[in-house]
């Protein structure tokens, strides 16, 4: 059995004790449905239907896929097939030493291709976008947004489904100067399928004609969030994902095609008959990183009508800082995709995008060192084309902080576990070698660390070979710090995290403060070095990496916590100092520790607060008696 639309899927999780209904509370989706959906997340509660929606007279679908044992529950009658698909495409030989593994692929094969039909329940009910659940998740967003959009284009010169592109882009449904009813913004980041779409029909000084869908097979929504590559439809991985064939209404007049079992679909184009694309401000709004981003201009899509079919139920999430709902789909997305690492990207073995980070500004790889075997020591050479690949290629190409280790190394860890390879990496990195800087470059939409929005920066990290330094597990006795900064902590191994002055600098600005701070420690680590001289037999103990941070006792609470401060607060090219730092033929370097201000600066976006009138609110309704009880 495959699920066919929403309704079917909330039948059989209810049947199976995975969603419960809330028929009595009457929710409101301006802050109490997104704090709900957050709580039942955290708490790995049920998926949630709500009947009653104040404003609107659609129900309402929380925390679907918030654990992994139910979204592997959802697709348990086709995962199987897909997985072995996916295994074949990394490792063809497989077939011939194991075909019993893949009785299953000819059948999702058969599946990715959609199928044409005059008709569909989607397109039977019409309504206007005002009626739509109007969900505000954050207290300072700038209006309602739909959170699981599946946003649907086709190439304007190649129509069809194989030059079709189904993305999960921020659709911004009323605030700030849109027209209500008629217009809502479509915020899509850099490196997204959709562009070459929109930059086609420009060229050609045509519309683009979009469809916004929301709920349908269970399949659509994960497939729209999968990173495939340009020229790979994401409606033929929803077939093989689905277990048949995505039914496809194929409407007159020219307009796209709308799946015919979607609960909603909004039908509208980007203006672009002068080859210009009309934009309006958009935003802010609360996202993954843990901040708002905040107020931009981007495209203005236009709406032309609003669909339902006639048991719509509206499926919704709320992002915020990680772990989400979200951190689900990356999670499933990375077992999906595990094995097909070595062959997108040659020489590499495991990555991991680091949810806790922000998924984009940090991403730990393990490559292959074998470019000299014969040298007498290792140092990161194919590391460093592995990482320029990784840099260079798809969603990858927007991390920020790339860290990879050889996996030849004594007792390298996997990318997984997180501190293991921490350590790993600050042994082996020497500073004045292994830190490689790309400047003034394009980076995440949603990460305002950098110089200006879309551009920062990015490190290349590599380390290889043995170990160089043992990493302290103590504060260094001699270590003082200048005015200003306070409250130095011990992390972890060879970390420390220390409270610096309020950052007050414009973007684009190293802080002199910072280089003085940096002067200060090259002093008395090296005064420590001559009072402490190294073990002859055993390389030196040193402290490698230096945190300055606005709150260390909260910085150090756990690696969540270190990760997320560190590296969403912190450009690498601004923001990175060290111990007897110099340029030497235009290559940075320093020796041991490298620090690096992970400050909150004076530029960044606010980070995300809870409203407290509504988190009472919803604390008397979880508590003995209450609506919520024992859910959420």
């Amino acid at each position: 059995m495959s699920f066919r639309n929403l309704a079917a899927c909330v039948r059989d999780l209810e049947k199976n004790g995975l969603l419960v209904r809330i028929p009595h509370l009457c929710v409101d989706p301006f802050l109490e449905l997104a704090s709900i959906q957050r709580r039942a997340y955290r708490k790995g509660a049920p998926a949630l239907l709500f009947p009653r929606v104040k404003g609107s007279p659609f129900p309402v679908l929380a925390n679907l896929f918030g654990t992994r044992e139910r979204i592997r529950h959802i697709f348990r009658h086709t995962l199987g097939r897909v997985e072995a698909l996916l295994r074949l495409k990394a490792d063809p030989h497989d077939l011939f030493r194991h075909p019993g593994r893949y009785v299953g692929v000819p059948l999702a094969l058969a599946n990715m291709l959609p199928r044409k039909v005059k008709r569909g329940p989607s397109l039977a009910g019409k309504t206007r976008l005002g009626e739509l659940p109007q969900l505000v998740s954050w207290p300072k967003d700038g209006g309602a947004y739909i959170t699981l959009p599946q946003v649907y284009t086709e190439h304007p010169a190649r129509p069809g489904f194989f030059q079709s592109n189904l993305g999960m882009y921020r659709v911004q449904m009323s605030g700030n100067d849109f027209v209500r009813g008629e217009e809502v913004g479509l915020h899509y980041q850099i490196h997204r399928g959709i562009g070459p779409h929109h930059m086609d029909a420009l060229a050609r000084g045509r519309d683009l004609k979009v469809n916004i869908f929301v709920g349908g097979p269970p399949a659509l929504t994960v497939a729209a969030v999968m990173p495939l590559p340009e020229g790979v439809p994401e409606l033929c991985f929803a077939g093989a994902l689905a277990g048949h064939r995505i039914p496809m209404i194929m409407t007159e007049n020219g307009g796209l095609p709308v799946p015919a079992e979607a609960d909603f679909c909004i039908r509208g184009y980007l203006p672009g008959k002068n080859g210009v694309a009309p934009t309006k401000a958009e935003g802010p709004f609360g996202d993954h990183l843990g901040y708002y981003s905040l107020t931009h201009d981007f495209p203005l899509l236009k709406i032309e009508s609003v669909h339902h079919r006639p048991d719509a139920i509206w499926p919704f999430t709320s992002v915020g800082r990680p772990p989400q709902e979200d951190t689900v789909f990356g999670e499933f997305i990375h077992e999906l995709t595990a094995g097909l690492v070595p062959k997108v990207f040659f020489g590499l073995h495991e990555i991991h995008a680091v949810d806790a980070a922000g998924v984009h500004p940090l991403l730990l790889a393990l490559g292959s060192e074998r470019y000299v075997p014969f040298a007498g020591a290792r140092m990161p050479q194919e590391l460093l084309t592995c990482g320029m690949s990784l840099l260079g290629s798809t969603q990858t190409s927007l991390t920020k902080y790339l860290l990879i280790a050889a996996r030849e190394d004594s007792g390298c860890p996997s990318v997984r576990h997180i501190p293991d390879f921490f350590s790993h990496m600050l042994c082996r990195t020497d500073f004045s070698r292994d830190l490689h800087f790309i400047t003034r470059t394009t980076m995440d939409t949603l990460d305002y660390s950098g110089i200006s929005l879309n551009q920062g920066s990015k490190l290349l990290w590599a380390a290889a070979g043995s170990p160089i330094r043992r990493l302290r597990e103590e504060v260094p006795a001699c270590l003082t710090l200048p005015a200003g900064f306070f409250h130095l902590r011990l992390f972890a191994p060879g970390i420390l995290v220390c409270r610096g002055p309020k950052h007050v600098l414009p973007r684009d600005a190293s802080d002199p403060a910072m280089s003085a701070f940096a002067v200060h420690i090259s002093h008395v680590l090296c005064s420590d070095s001559r009072r402490y001289p190294a073990d002859r037999e055993k390389p030196p103990k040193e402290s490698a990496l230096l945190i300055v941070a606005d709150d260390a006792d909260f910085t150090c609470a756990n690696w969540d916590n270190f990760l997320w401060v560190v590296f969403t607060r912190s450009d690498p090219a601004t923001d990175i100092y060290g111990a007897n730092e110099r340029i030497h033929c235009k290559h940075w370097g320093c020796r041991a520790p490298l620090i690096i201000d992970a400050r909150m600066k004076s530029f960044h976006a606010p980070p995300l607060e809870e409203d407290p009138e509504t988190e009472r609110r919803i604390d008397t309704w979880t508590a003995r008696g209450g609506p919520l009880h024992g859910l959420v």
